[in-house]
């Protein structure tokens, strides 16, 4: 074939060459050949084409499928156990996937030009060495590192400067033959539609920033960390879009540029085929094609490729393979529900009513009443094909995956598939009639796992009796402190003298210390107790005419042992639609705490983070600098704080955190006595982040808005929502700062509102609660678009410690 160009020299005729990829795709990235691959544990294809091998690892079985002879290899399943290698010509794109224990799938990547290639391959595609790009000899190079010095032109290396079609290529030392392509496997240069599924590696932005890494914190915290998105290929410092943008970004290491979008070209060649589109809305819609065009408030949606009356990026032309089409409803950025922008130009944007694909009723929202102390745990019967409870954790304590998401694990155990099994959220769930209720989990590691749910007794019921007794509780037989809270039945004095009833005013006439004037302090019968606070501790009246009072002799109690964040009653752990949240089980978030006015009156919630110690919003304290001003409420679940758990406690010291962030710290006159309805929550290791996947949980008393439940402590889970999505200008427009998070929903419905200032935002880790963020600002409250602000608490771990260590 007859070419011209720079590198070809003198035209000259070069003969076709057969194009075949390399054995090992490590040659590209010199690392393991597993890299070329995406891992899914626990994983099988349904009868795909296939060749079966013995394989002592997963690297050996790589290399049967790097060499495969019969067909072209693009995926192979390895089971450890029994050593057996099965190379397939089919991925999870074409054929059905299941469960299996103890199998691994590994998927070929989908690897365009290789300009940006940077590996070590110096031979062409017929073996002969490349010639160094600084040589003159055997051929004088048009490319030299002078002329390209960002080509990347080091040593003899393969390499692609002119953006050859054909990909990276090398002069050659044949003095016969100028230059020859090299056999490089080809990694994706350019992008089909938003480049949501790019896996090149452009490391640049558009302005010529490089990227910062995104398992790096530096010089941007973030929430895209790789191990939350296992399918979003967040790997090194490579250009990816795992949010919805019109084109692949990256966090950039200019501390004055938080992100940017990178310069990747489109595909010429046509994206893959999308799937059927359909008619009615199955999870979030984003494969809805139907032509519903008004919103869920009637509002009628504008045309996606105009820019009047709201102007906007989601076009067309940046959302190509989305079916912008018209004015209908769509989902083209991940939202919750097909959404589209309106012609109101009060309103920017809003979901819209798509009806559900599940022909089930959809559940009742309503708001569960409150419950008594003993709480009935959920149980199935048989092997818990007819369970339809609301469990979602597994046995090792892992959150369990939505049936609707096929992140972090692809599966077919969906609704549509199985209509009569209950696949509702992320419910544990029997739907192939296994031994016993099981869900996909939210681990990347671990596939599935059985649920954390008992068998029923023959009355269908599993009762939780009430915790035992505890080290944590209250021990009768000593005092913490001065005594306050001693409440055991010792009636003598330490001289032996019997106690005078607190009721009776014989022998000796009291007016003030009695049940009446102290219902809080435990005035029984005649035992001893100290309702005055006396430094000495507790004291009664005798029965001994000659002696008025004498104190008690009750030793004192070893320090309590507990764990942080660890509820002795199970949360319920509602993330149904606090504003419209549920009532809590009693006592099963026993850090939170109500801070009132010294008269008693709850306006700000709080987070008990050690015995003497509360976690709270500054703002909270803008009435009164002074301690005096405020109490702390501690083992309570009514408003009312009617139960015998409740505690009391003065505040000696508040200190606000010195650059104004809104968030403070209470010293308490004296430390709460730890038990199963007090108890600390951990905190998190400084400088951590949430990705955006985390469902967190709010607590408090704050106003419900009319939605029931009012007196009582609610709870309502919601995702944390990533700084750079909540600061789009249609939901709060950078108003969020660093040291700030946003969780809730997206569509409202469920907020902390007013009255839960300071409480907790706290998160599952493992099998104890942390505190992420303590409830600071929002517009309005469950409005649509306007999550909660949250002060992050792990950005003042060291003020905190260093508070506490010199307080």
């Amino acid at each position: 074939t007859l070419q011209a160009g720079p590198k070809w020299g003198l035209a000259r005729v070069l003969s076709s060459l057969p194009f075949s990829l390399p054995s090992l795709f490590f040659l590209l990235v010199q690392g393991s050949i597993l890299d070329g691959y995406v891992r899914t544990e626990g994983a099988w294809l349904l009868n795909p084409m296939k060749q079966v091998y013995r394989a002592n690892s997963e690297e050996e079985c790589a290399e049967k499928c790097e060499n495969e002879d019969k067909f072209a290899c693009r995926a192979f399943l390895f089971t450890s156990k029994d050593q057996q290698c099965l190379t397939l010509t089919e991925n999870t794109k074409t054929a059905m996937i299941f469960r299996r224990a103890n199998a691994v799938l590994y998927e070929k990547r989908s690897i365009g030009k290789g300009v940006n290639y940077r590996g070590t391959e110096a031979k062409t595609q017929k073996g002969v060495r490349c010639q160094k790009w600084a040589d003159n000899a055997p051929h004088k190079p048009n490319y030299t590192p002078e002329k390209y010095p960002n080509a990347g032109l080091e040593e003899n290396y393969c390499r692609n400067p002119d953006k050859d079609e054909k990909g990276p290529w090398c002069y050659t030392t044949d003095p016969d033959t100028r230059f020859d392509y090299c056999n490089i496997p080809e990694c994706e240069e350019c992008m089909h539609c938003s480049g949501e599924n790019y896996r090149g590696v452009v490391a640049t932005t558009v302005s010529g920033l490089e990227c910062q890494r995104w398992d790096s914190q530096q010089p941007h915290s973030h929430g895209y960390l790789p191990e939350n998105f296992p399918e979003k290929d967040l790997k090194n410092n490579y250009c990816r879009n795992p949010d919805g943008e019109p084109r692949p970004w990256c966090f950039t290491t200019s501390p004055t540029k938080r992100w940017e979008y990178c310069d990747i070209p489109r595909c010429t060649t046509p994206p893959p085929p999308p799937a059927p589109g359909r008619q009615c809305l199955s999870g979030r819609g984003e494969d809805y094609r139907g032509t519903v065009s008004v919103t869920e408030y009637g509002n009628t949606c504008q045309h996606w490729s105009s820019q009047s009356p709201h102007r906007h990026a989601r076009t067309p032309e940046n959302y190509p393979c989305q079916s912008l089409d018209e004015n209908y409803c769509r989902n083209p950025d991940g939202e919750q529900r097909p959404w589209c922008y309106t012609t109101n130009t009060t309103a920017r944007w809003e979901y819209c009513n798509i009806p559900s694909c599940d022909s089930d009723k959809p559940e009742d929202p309503a708001v569960d009443e409150p419950e008594q102390a003993e709480v009935t745990e959920e149980c199935y019967q048989g092997n818990g094909v007819t369970y339809r409870g609301t469990a979602s954790f597994t046995v090792t304590g892992k959150k369990c995956q939505a049936w609707s998401s096929m992140s972090p694990h692809r599966h077919n155990k969906t609704a549509e598939n199985f209509p009569n099994a209950g696949l509702s959220q992320n419910y544990c769930r029997n739907p192939d009639a296994d031994s016993r209720p099981w869900c996909y989990t939210t681990d990347p590691s671990v596939r599935w796992e059985y649920c954390d749910l008992k068998k029923c007794d023959g009355q269908g019921l599993q009762t939780v009796p009430k915790p035992p007794q505890t080290t944590l509780e209250t021990n009768p037989d000593c005092i913490i402190e001065n005594g306050v809270d001693y409440r055991g039945t010792v009636a003598k004095t330490a001289r032996g003298r019997t106690c005078q009833e607190w009721s009776s005013q014989k022998p000796h006439s009291h007016d003030y210390f009695t049940p009446r004037t102290h219902p809080r302090a435990g005035l029984e019968k005649n035992y001893c107790r100290n309702p005055d606070g006396d430094v000495n501790g507790p004291w009664c009246y005798t029965t001994d005419p000659r002696k008025a009072w004498e104190y008690c002799d009750i030793p004192k109690c070893p320090p309590p042992q507990y764990e942080c964040g660890k509820s002795k009653f199970r949360p319920k752990l509602c993330a149904q639609r606090i504003v419209a949240g549920c009532v809590s089980h009693p006592h099963s978030w026993p850090w939170q705490i109500s801070l009132r006015t010294s008269y008693g009156m709850h306006f700000c919630g709080g987070t008990l983070i050690d015995p003497q110690w509360v976690l709270t919003a500054a703002h909270c304290l803008e009435k009164s600098s002074r301690p005096a001003a405020y109490k702390v409420y501690l083992g309570l679940h009514k408003e009312l704080a009617t139960e015998p758990s409740v505690q009391i406690r003065d505040v000696e010291k508040l200190i606000k955190e010195p650059r104004r962030a809104d968030i403070a710290l209470l010293k308490l006159s004296r430390p709460a006595v730890i038990n199963n309805h007090v108890i600390p929550v951990c905190l998190p290791k400084e400088n951590s982040v949430l990705g955006g996947r985390e469902e967190c949980y709010v607590t408090g008393w704050g106003d419900t808005r009319g939605t029931r439940g009012d007196g009582y402590l609610k709870e309502t889970g919601f995702p944390v929502i990533e700084n750079k999505i909540c600061n789009r200008p249609e939901f709060l427009n950078g108003r969020v700062k660093n040291h700030e998070l946003c969780a809730g929903n997206i569509h409202g419905g469920t907020d902390t509102c007013q009255g839960d200032s300071g409480g907790p935002l706290v998160c599952l880790d493992q099998d104890k609660f942390v505190q992420h963020g303590v409830t600071s600002w929002g517009l309005g409250c469950a409005q649509p678009m306007k999550p909660g602000v949250y002060v992050r608490v792990s950005n003042y771990i060291p003020w905190i410690k260093s508070v506490m260590e010199s307080n």
